[in-house]
């Protein structure tokens, strides 16, 4: 009977998790007129990382500085900025840590490269452990000599 009277509150919980996605990004005050540029707004948003959430998107954030960002990106498309200007003014303002996808440029194109490069290394390095290896066990395992032979027969028959 226990049971049926926790499903009230097992229901309940589970339609909080079910809206709570919903309550996170854009406030209806924060939404732009014009939907040309409130889907650009939010397409940008989608692209740019929440400095306190971290790995989330602005868009997605419900945190005081997303709401400040989104606000930023509004303004700046409301004054006739294009995306890729919008995106330069943010990471002018907050470094490059906030594009949730870091441009293949610069400094970058070390991080892009590095893990790639590391794996070809380690597999190579692998290739040449293996090989070495395979040849060193050649030829380290001599034949047995006669008194091994006679010994190893005299030890089989007993």
């Amino acid at each position: 009977m226990t049971g049926l009277r926790r499903l009230p509150v097992v229901l309940g919980l589970a339609l909080a998790l079910w809206a709570a996605p919903g309550l996170a990004g854009p406030q209806p005050d924060e939404i732009l007129d014009d939907p040309a540029l409130e889907t650009r707004a939010r397409v940008i948003s989608q692209e740019l990382r929440c400095v306190v959430c971290r790995n989330e998107s602005i868009d997605d954030s419900n945190a005081p500085l997303a709401r400040d960002m989104r606000l930023l990106v509004r303004e700046r498309l409301l004054e006739g900025d294009d995306d890729a200007a919008v995106m330069d003014y943010i990471v002018a303002r907050y470094g490059e840590f906030v594009l949730l996808r870091p441009r293949v440029a610069g400094a970058n194109l070390i991080l892009w490269i590095a893990a790639p490069a590391m794996f070809l290394l380690a597999l190579g390095a692998a290739l040449v452990y293996l090989r070495r290896r395979q040849g060193a066990s050649e030829a380290v395992t001599p034949g047995l000599s006669p008194d091994e032979e006679a010994r190893l027969k005299e030890l089989l028959r007993d």
